[in-house]
């Protein structure tokens, strides 16, 4: 972990310091109606694009547009990459970032996930009817009605992608009723994991064929040569 040097906290104050002298003049010279707020100082962040980045304040992930903070992601997805997201951006610590994939492969391949972590959070936005483009939530929310529970606008799906024969939306059944089924592990790994560290990696160097090959065992570089 990066510990922090008496130069390193009194630099940060001044920071704020002169941030919030400088908010105080711009706001002087604007109309009455306008006001600029300070919102925050982070010590470092990472974005992949303007609506998508991920910054830290007071040891705490503030996230928008990256899969952490969307329902439609397995927890197992959203709870690695935000804990690649902590070693990085709270604790410069690239070799736990990798850790903690291989460790989460590793769980995954194993079949050791618990398939509440597998869960998948779609909302249906209309009549079953009138999908065009049956897609995995439709699927598994059909199969909730031929339960006897009716779907409707605005139901919040929630299934998992099971291991079998057909497409990935025929392999989609709720999670209520996914007793005795075996959790995809490609389909998690492939479709989930890998795009997901991807965002986060390839600003490293790191492809999705290198997570591909760390997914079949095969040794990576380190990311220390980032840092």
């Amino acid at each position: 972990m990066v510990e922090e040097t008496k130069e390193q906290l009194e630099l940060e104050a001044e920071i704020k310091s002169q941030a919030q002298k400088f908010l105080k003049y711009l706001n002087s010279t604007l109309p009455e109606s306008m006001e600029l707020e300070y919102e925050g100082f982070y010590r470092r962040g990472f974005f992949v694009s303007k609506k998508r980045y991920a910054v830290i304040e007071d040891g705490e992930i503030i996230a928008k547009g990256l899969e952490l903070v969307r329902r439609d992601w397995a927890p197992i997805v959203k709870n690695t990459q935000k804990s690649v997201l902590m070693a990085i951006l709270k604790e410069g610590n690239s070799d736990k970032a990798i850790s903690e994939v291989k460790k989460v492969l590793k769980k995954i391949k194993k079949g050791e996930v618990d398939k509440k972590d597998m869960i998948i959070h779609t909302q249906i936005t209309k009549p079953l009817d009138q999908y065009k483009q049956v897609g995995p939530h439709v699927v598994a929310a059909r199969k909730i009605e031929e339960h006897g529970i009716r779907v409707s606008r605005g139901t919040i799906i929630q299934y998992i992608i099971v291991k079998g024969k057909g497409s990935i939306s025929q392999r989609a059944v709720p999670y209520d009723y996914s007793e005795g089924y075996e959790y995809d592990k490609d389909y998690y790994i492939n479709n989930q994991l890998i795009p997901a560290i991807e965002r986060i990696m390839y600003s490293f160097g790191y492809s999705k064929r290198d997570l591909e090959d760390m997914a079949r065992g095969e040794v990576q570089q380190s990311l220390d040569a980032f840092f």
